[in-house]
C-alpha cells in the first residue's frame, strides 16, 4: 500500500519517460536496465520534480536511492551547471547525507552511473580513509556532495565547501542517523552554516519514530508525506520464522541451516564484533566459505568482504548491525538473526536485506528464552502485520 498525504499531493507517474527527467539521465536509466519504476519511485519522482519537500517512509530495498537521485540531478541540469573546475572552495548545489560509508559509496556509484556523459560531478566523503585525498577530489570540482555527517563537517570546517549555493538537501536513513547520535551535526549543518533557506529538502527513513517526525517538522516546509508498505514493518515478501534455541545450541542450528540450503547467499547477524570474528572463523573451519564485516574492520577489508560475498565466492556473510543498513546486495536468499537485536527497528532493517525489489526471501531468527523477551511483543506485532506464523511459545514469551 502506498499513501501520499499533505497539501495538494502530486500525481504519481507510471514510467521513467513520464517523469520528465533530463534526456541524458533517462537514457542512462534505460542503459542501466531499469524498466519500470518501483512504487517509491513512481510517487517520489514527480513530487521532487515539482519542487516540493518530501518525507518518505520506505523500506530498504525499495529503490529509494534512484527515487531521489534521478529527479534531483534532472533539476540540477535544468537549473544549469558549469563545467567543474579547480577551486579551493567549492559551492555544491546538492548535499546528500547518509549514516554509513557503505551507504554513501552506494549512492555515489548510482549518481555516477546516472550522470554519465553529463557535466555533473558527484563527490563522496566518508571517514576512515585519507582526508587529504578526499579534499583534493572536492577541489577538482563538485556539484553534488554525498557524505557521512562527521566527514562532511570536517571538510566544511576546513572551509573547502561553502553551503551558500545549496538548493537540494537530502537526508537518507534519517532514523539511523539519529540512532547513531548525528543529530547535533545535522542541526548545525542546516541551521548554522549558512545554508540557503529557499532550498528543497528531502528526508528518507525506514521507520518513523517521534524523533524523525520532529526532525521533519523542523527541517521541511509544506511537505508531502509518502509511506510505502506498512509503516515500520518488515517486507511481506520475506518468509519470517522464529526458532527457539538455547544460547549454546545456536552454532549447531546454524550449521544445520547452512548445510540444508546449498550455496544460497546468506547474511548472519550477530550483536558484537567479537562474535562476528569468532563465528566467521568457526564457519570457515566447518568448511563454509565465509567472510565478516563490522565497524572495527578497515575500509579496505570491508570492501573486500563485500566483494567476495557479492560475487558468491564467500556466500556466507557474518555481520553486526552497523553493516545492516543501506547495503544493497542483490539476491540475498536468507537472513539469519543468530543474535536478535534489542530494538525492533534493527530487526526490520536486517530482514529488509532479503526480498528486495520483488524477490522473495527467507529470514530465520534464533530466540533464546531468558535473553530475548524484551523484543518478543514487538516481534509478535511485526509477524502478525506481515501475515507470518506466530509460534505459541513466542505469544507466551510476549505476554
Amino acid at each position: 500500500p502506498v499513501r501520499l498525504t499533505g497539501r495538494e499531493p502530486v500525481s504519481p507517474v507510471s514510467s521513467f519517460e513520464d517523469a520528465n527527467l533530463n534526456g541524458t539521465i533517462t537514457e542512462n536509466v534505460s542503459k542501466s536496465g531499469y524498466k519500470k519504476p518501483t512504487p517509491v519511485q513512481k510517487y517520489a519522482m514527480p513530487v521532487i520534480m515539482a519542487g516540493r519537500d518530501l518525507m518518505a517512509c520506505a523500506q530498504t530495498g525499495s529503490g529509494k536511492t534512484a527515487a531521489f537521485i534521478l529527479p534531483v540531478m534532472s533539476r540540477m541540469m535544468k537549473d544549469g551547471i558549469d563545467a567543474s573546475k579547480f577551486a579551493e572552495v567549492q559551492s555544491p548545489a546538492a548535499i546528500i547525507v547518509a549514516p554509513t560509508r557503505e551507504l554513501v559509496t552506494q549512492i555515489w556509484l548510482e549518481a555516477k552511473k546516472f550522470s554519465h556523459t553529463t557535466m555533473l560531478r558527484p563527490v563522496v566523503l566518508y571517514g576512515g580513509t585519507s582526508l587529504g585525498r578526499q579534499i583534493r577530489e572536492v577541489e577538482e570540482g563538485c556539484h553534488m556532495v554525498i557524505a557521512t555527517p562527521g566527514r562532511l563537517m570536517d571538510v566544511i570546517n576546513r572551509r573547502k565547501i561553502d553551503l551558500g549555493a545549496v538548493k537540494y538537501l537530502i537526508l537518507d536513513e534519517a532514523d539511523r542517523m539519529l540512532d547513531m547520535g548525528f543529530l547535533p551535526s545535522i542541526q548545525k549543518l542546516v541551521e548554522q552554516l549558512g545554508m540557503a533557506s529557499g532550498r528543497q529538502t528531502l528526508m528518507f527513513s525506514a521507520t518513523f519514530p517521534d524523533e524523525v517526525q520532529q526532525l521533519a517538522k523542523n527541517f521541511l516546509d509544506d511537505y508531502l508525506f509518502l509511506t510505502v508498505g506498512i509503516l515500520g514493518c518488515a517486507a511481506s515478501d520475506v518468509k519470517q520464522s522464529v526458532v527457539q534455541v538455547e544460547e549454546f545450541g545456536k552454532r549447531k542450528k546454524l550449521i544445520e541451516i547452512l548445510s540444508s540450503q546449498g550455496m544460497d547467499r546468506t547474511i548472519v547477524f550477530v550483536e558484537t564484533k567479537r562474535t562476528a570474528d569468532f563465528l566467521a572463523s568457526y564457519l570457515c573451519q566447518q568448511r563454509f566459505p565465509c567472510t565478516s564485516i563490522h565497524g572495527d574492520r578497515q575500509q579496505r577489508e570491508r570492501e573486500e568482504a563485500l566483494r567476495d560475498f557479492k560475487r558468491g565466492e564467500k556466500p556466507v556473510l557474518v555481520a553486526t548491525s552497523v553493516a545492516s543498513r543501506g547495503l544493497d546486495i542483490q539476491d540475498v536468499k536468507h537472513i539469519v538473526n543468530f543474535d536478535l537485536p534489542s530494538e525492533i527497528e534493527d530487526y526490520v532493517h536486517r530482514v529488509g536485506r532479503t526480498g528486495r525489489i520483488g524477490h522473495s526471501g527467507l529470514a530465520t531468527s534464533f530466540f533464546t528464552i531468558g535473553k530475548d523477551e524484551g523484543i518478543a511483543r514487538s516481534l509478535v506485532k511485526i509477524l502478525s502485520e506481515s501475515l507470518q506464523e506466530v509460534p505459541d511459545w513466542l505469544e507466551t514469551a510476549a505476554a
